[in-house]
């Protein structure tokens, strides 16, 4: 028992050091990529590809279900996005409210006849809808067979798209303005191919000859917010607050410091793990030879990305994700703890598929950084890290009950992790105030930035648990539906007459 004790005491030990260094290296690297934006973006002049006849098209689309109660104010919401040249796919996967219903009236919709190709397979397409209205020219809504997932419904909307990109979203997610010109830079950033001279001088001709070194960009993304609080009117953010609700308070802590401090620090070096489900712009023609979504995975978005990866190395081919620190969809978070516990529950059982999925990646020299970074680190640092976590509280608890513990070194031990996770956290927040300042009082800063002394308490623990429970569902194959979210609808801003 002595041997095992000491073996488990020296893998935590480096576990532990190992996860704080990576913290670390993932702070540097989002602050250099944040100042490499800034100085890059600062005077950037987004208002001038909108008369750019070399903007390419974009198809937004948005799967629903049971989203009645905000559709309307949603889809005018997308129908007003800042671009030239785009389509707003609404799927309305087999709504049992009265989804379609308020669709049909508002945007005066008609069904049509549709050269719909399924390239990528789906539940069957029912009915596909466009309005009679010009000033909906824009909107498409498909009609389908519930496919109890939104990666079907996805698969879909980009069987429909008419365009080269396709903007995947939720419908009830709220877009800032310019969120296609911003997204689609980075695309045509690296559109045109790169020339560097390679070799030596040709001795035939005596010149030095060169080779065309273009990197494809397959997808990018941007930080994503809870609007759980927030000024709402009319499909567009008037007032920026942190959600009042604790719950979702803190998970707006935990959406800005994955999205600033991780996000960012993984685009820098190519290895984004994941473009979120929630906001993500992709290569139409990749995702699609990728296979698209698959509509029986709990993690859709991290799958399309890993498998869009694994087509660009094998056909070897360049490619990169790339993503920007700007705060460009704000979404409803969960806010209770059943609808929490469902959807921490179904990212945990999709993690674990994820790594099941695409074992033969891992660890491969052939993948590069995919095979020897991104998925490795969601396998010791994601996957592992609630197991680990787990068992060293039993550990712990062994260790008191047999009178082993050091309770000097323990207390600080405990002490350090608990102030560098606080330390971290407070870091993302302030970074991403100091940058954009979303939030108008340094109160609201502070009030959430104070939540991360009381994350390892409460908040931390849950999310251990529901992922276990995600790894227990997927090791024992019970079912778990994705659920309704079941939403209360953004706030509004007040007004005279209301």
């Amino acid at each position: 028992m002595e041997w095992f004790k000491n073996f488990y005491e020296g893998f935590v030990f480096a576990f532990g050091c190992a996860m704080l260094l990576m913290y670390a290296l993932l702070a540097l690297l989002s602050l250099r990529g944040i100042r490499r934006f800034q100085r890059t973006h600062s005077y950037v002049d987004y208002t001038k590809m909108l008369d750019s006849p070399l903007a390419p098209g974009i198809s937004v689309i948005a799967p629903a279900y049971n989203e009645g109660v905000t559709i309307i104010s949603n889809v005018r919401s997308l129908l007003t996005l800042v671009y030239p040249k785009y389509e707003v796919i609404i799927i309305n996967d087999g709504s049992t409210d009265d989804t379609l219903e308020k669709l049909i009236n508002e945007f005066e919709l008609q069904e049509v006849d549709f050269a719909y190709n399924e390239r990528i397979k789906s539940q069957p397409v029912k009915r596909i809808f466009k309005s009679v209205n010009n000033v909906y020219d824009k909107l498409l809504v498909i009609d389908k067979v519930n496919g109890k997932s939104k990666a079907d419904a996805s698969n879909a909307g980009i069987n429909a798209a008419a365009y080269d990109y396709f903007l995947c979203t939720d419908v009830d997610s709220i877009l800032e303005k310019d969120t296609l010109l911003r997204l689609i830079k980075p695309f045509m950033d690296e559109e045109h191919q790169r020339i560097k001279a390679v070799g030596e001088p040709c001795p035939e001709c005596g010149y030095v000859h060169f080779a065309e070194d273009s990197v494809r960009v397959i997808a990018s993304g941007a930080t994503l917010r809870l609007a759980n609080s927030c000024d709402v009117d009319e499909g567009v953010i008037t007032r920026v607050r942190p959600p009042r609700q604790w719950l979702p308070r803190f998970q707006e802590m935990e959406y800005i410091r994955a999205y600033v401090l991780g996000k960012m620090g993984w685009s820098l070096i190519n290895c984004v793990p994941n473009v979120s489900g929630g906001l993500g712009l992709f290569d139409k023609e990749i995702a699609i030879k990728a296979g698209g979504y698959d509509s029986q995975s709990f993690a859709e978005d991290m799958d399309i990305v890993t498998r869009m990866c694994t087509y660009m190395i094998d056909n070897k081919l360049k490619y990169a994700i790339r993503y920007i620190p700007t705060s460009q969809c704000w979404t409803e978070g969960p806010p209770t703890l059943k609808v929490f516990s469902r959807q921490r529950t179904r990212w945990g059982r999709g993690l674990a598929e994820i790594i099941t999925m695409h074992r033969r990646v891992l660890f491969h020299p052939r993948y590069k950084q995919l095979g020897l970074i991104v998925l490795p680190y969601n396998l010791l640092f994601e996957f592992l890290a609630p197991i680990i976590e787990f068992t060293g509280i039993l550990f712990y608890i062994y260790l008191i009950i047999t009178g082993q513990i050091n309770w000097h070194y323990a207390l600080i031990l405990l002490a350090f992790v608990y102030l560098y996770s606080v330390m971290i956290t407070t870091l993302a927040i302030w970074w991403d105030h100091m940058t954009y300042h979303y939030y108008k009082t340094w109160r609201e800063v502070i009030g959430l930035a104070l939540m991360a002394f009381l994350e390892p308490l409460f908040y931390h623990p849950l999310i251990v648990f529901f992922a276990l429970r995600g790894y227990y569902y997927f090791l024992t194959g019970k079912k778990h539906s994705w659920g309704n979210m079941q939403r209360q609808g953004f706030g509004k801003k007040k007004t005279a007459n209301a």
